[in-house]
């Protein structure tokens, strides 16, 4: 009696760094990150995510310069503690992918997460 095999495909985890956020932030995001079926790593400056796909930071112009640098092919997008018309803005012109604030819906990150993801940032 022949046994039949079956693949099994393992997929790679999606992961998506959260750089620079302090755990106020980092929290919440990571867990609306995991309900999107993603894993959120917390990074530091010479950090690398090797699987990563997308890049959350701080809306600090340092910090989103550093991650701009340490993280040249991956989308940034900038995190706040509020929905501000000039803080998005601001962060689109540093060249952010992207801007979200908390509270952080699972519905809404999807939405960057399938926007963003998986595309390399263009050079400005």
């Amino acid at each position: 009696m022949a046994q039949s095999k079956i693949a099994v495909q393992v997929s790679k985890p999606r992961q998506a760094l959260l750089f620079e956020l302090d755990d106020s932030l980092a929290s919440p995001l990571s867990s609306a990150l995991a309900e999107c079926q993603w894993q959120a790593l917390r990074v530091r400056p010479g950090s690398t995510g090797s699987l990563a796909r997308i890049v959350f930071c701080s809306p600090d112009r340092e910090v989103l310069a550093r991650a701009f640098r340490a993280f040249a092919k991956l989308p940034v997008v900038v995190v706040s503690r509020l929905p501000e018309v000039e803080g998005w803005l601001d962060a689109l012109e540093a060249g952010a992918a992207d801007y979200c604030a908390a509270p952080f819906e699972a519905s809404q990150l999807r939405w960057l997460l399938e926007t963003h993801a998986g595309q390399p940032r263009l050079a400005a």
